[in-house]
């Protein structure tokens, strides 16, 4: 349970700091000033806000389905704190420790579809209901080229199970590279991205599919202010808005922190004998089991604040997608290129088997 005490806190802290950070950030590409008043360089201002957003009018419309309308905030915030109960921040340092944790995570974040849709259909709003359509769509569409990416990190690391796959990456790795074993460098030499060159393909896909599942700009079809008035987010208001506006923010770092397990080592340290590298350290007692997890818990989250930041820089960069461009990217550019990947991933261990 240390996992789970650990991450529910810091995903609200987190979270807070990340929506003013965007705002800074944006201000910054826009030439601008951001939030400056409330609190030092404006640090309260997300305060500030959450407490305007508490006061408001709960306002459900007579012409909405209820039942429908309320739940979809109350599904999305409970999904995206549901996965992190998968995520290893250390050795065994997970809540569940299932040996398909990779499905079942894919799986949990599936179920972001069904809270999108009855949103919109529960808002029984056009502007609701046609931003719900391309979500769904968008969502769908993306889940296909993200899961054969992970399939062809499975493959590489031959196990689902995240605690695992990250230590796959550590001292257990199996990667040689131009006949170097990579076991003598530890650090970021065994990442799978750095073991396996070809690896870069399929994290380009799933920085472009993940942008998609966190329905961030240029894929940001659930919102769509600038056409869709809120889109999915219309009719809602006051608490039940800033759960959903919560739920994104969460969702991305979730992201961040799938594709630093996948790709990035996990909880691994980059620094060769800093921290938590070698994994008998660990289990030797040269590390206390506080400092394992502390130091897990840093590099995980550092890895995936980096990604946070890239999908705000992206968001404030460039011009949103059109619905049928993101068909078009998912299904005849993205689709195939993951099942070039998954095809290289299986000759790679073809040839390290034999």
């Amino acid at each position: 349970m240390i996992q789970l005490i650990a991450i529910l806190p810091s995903c609200l802290l987190y979270a807070l700091f990340a929506i003013w950070g965007e705002r800074k950030l944006s201000a910054f590409i826009q030439d601008r000033l951001g939030p400056n008043e409330v609190g030092p360089k404006g640090l309260l201002q997300t305060f500030a806000d959450i407490l305007k957003l508490m006061q408001k009018e709960d306002i459900v419309a007579t012409a909405n389905y209820s039942f429908i309308f309320k739940s979809a905030p109350y599904i999305l915030f409970v999904v995206s704190f549901m996965a992190f109960a998968l995520v290893p921040l250390g050795p065994q340092a997970v809540a569940s420790n299932t040996n398909t944790g990779i499905y079942l995570l894919l799986a949990i974040l599936s179920i972001d579809i069904i809270g999108f849709l009855f949103g919109a259909w529960g808002s029984n709003n056009k502007f609701s209901i046609l931003a719900g359509m391309r979500t769904v769509a968008q969502m769908f569409s993306f889940e296909i080229p993200l899961s054969l990416v992970v399939l062809g990190v499975v493959m590489l690391t031959e196990t689902m199970n995240l605690d695992a796959m990250t230590q796959v990456q550590g001292v257990f790795s199996k990667a040689v590279w131009f006949g170097i074993d990579l076991r003598n460098f530890v650090g970021f030499f065994t990442w799978n991205i750095i073991a396996y060159p070809f690896v870069i393909l399929g994290f380009v896909i799933f920085i472009i599919t993940a942008l998609g599942e966190a329905n961030r700009a240029p894929f940001d079809h659930a919102e769509a202010e600038s056409e869709l008035i809120a889109g999915v987010f219309t009719e809602y208001s006051g608490f039940r808005f800033s759960i959903m506006a919560l739920s994104e923010y969460i969702i991305m770092l979730l992201m961040g922190v799938l594709g630093a397990i996948l790709f990035f080592g996990g909880y691994l340290s980059p620094l060769p004998n800093i921290g938590l590298i070698k994994l008998n350290d660990w289990t030797s007692g040269t590390l206390g089991e506080f400092s394992c997890y502390a130091w897990g818990y840093f590099w995980l989250m550092l890895k995936a604040i980096v990604w946070v930041c890239v999908c705000m820089w992206v968001r404030w960069t460039y011009p949103r997608v059109r619905i049928d461009q993101v068909m078009h990217l998912s299904w005849k550019v993205l689709t195939p290129a993951s099942l070039f990947f998954v095809f290289v991933c299986g000759v790679c261990k073809l040839i390290q088997v034999s």
